[in-house]
């Protein structure tokens, strides 16, 4: 019965790609929104050493005075790395989303950048140590210039260990488990960030807000992109008119 329905399963995703990728409108927009992704990251590249370069002082924070710091080197890295792979596998599970969903979370980081441009408050003066030396795989895997403008910029706000799985929340929306599964990577990652002092308590409450900013300019500017998303993989045409 198992191996029955993954069978059926798996000829319904090579059914969907097939669909998909021998449609030239798909196509466009689907290789349009990698090189916007693409020009997101090396943009959120420049900006975080921009913000790294130009960090003034710290200030104070409500929350983060009055808890001590805790060790979460390893939930702050590795988790990241492992919801990104988890992003990843649920992009490709359905191919017809992947156009919006690419220049949604590219508009995400592009947004992010100039936040941080015009925003670089210093770190809070006392933070979990972010120890490069034991993420040797991850930085040879994803490249030191990527590893360093992840995890080890001045960058605070807003927090994009936050942002990043709640806008993932109402891109899913409609897939309920992945919905509650993002939204709780969300307010995990969130509590992570502050119990490391590694971002500001305005950082991680205004990630919640920005998120759902991104996804509503997201729906208007690539609205042909979220129409598909209203239909099942076999109905996606990317026919517009």
């Amino acid at each position: 019965m198992i191996v029955s329905y993954v069978t059926s399963y798996i000829k319904e995703i090579g059914r969907q790609y097939r669909s998909c990728f021998s449609n030239k409108h798909f196509l466009f927009s689907f290789f349009t929104g990698i090189f916007v992704f693409a020009a997101a990251l090396v943009i959120s590249s420049y900006a975080v050493g921009f913000a790294t370069a130009s960090a003034s002082n710290p200030v104070t924070d409500l929350i983060l005075d009055n808890i001590r710091v805790y060790d979460v080197d390893g939930f702050f890295v590795n988790g990241a790395v492992i919801m990104g792979l988890f992003i990843i596998a649920v992009c490709f599970l359905w191919p017809h989303r992947l156009p919006f969903t690419a220049k949604a979370i590219a508009l995400f980081i592009v947004t992010r950048s100039l936040f941080i441009i015009l925003t670089h408050i210093g770190s809070f003066p006392t933070q979990a140590v972010i120890d490069p030396s034991t993420q040797n795989l991850i930085q040879d895997v994803i490249g030191t210039n990527l590893y360093s403008s992840l995890f080890l910029g001045k960058d605070s706000f807003f927090s994009g260990h936050t942002g990043l799985p709640f806008l993932m929340a109402y891109l899913y929306w409609d897939k309920r488990w992945l919905r509650y599964i993002f939204i709780a990577l969300s307010i995990m990652f969130g509590v992570v960030v502050l119990l490391g002092h590694l971002h500001y308590t305005i950082d991680v409450l205004s990630a919640f807000f920005i998120s759902y900013g991104v996804y509503r300019m997201a729906r208007i500017l690539f609205s042909r992109d979220f129409h598909e998303l209203s239909k099942s993989g076999n109905e996606a045409s990317y026919q517009w008119k």
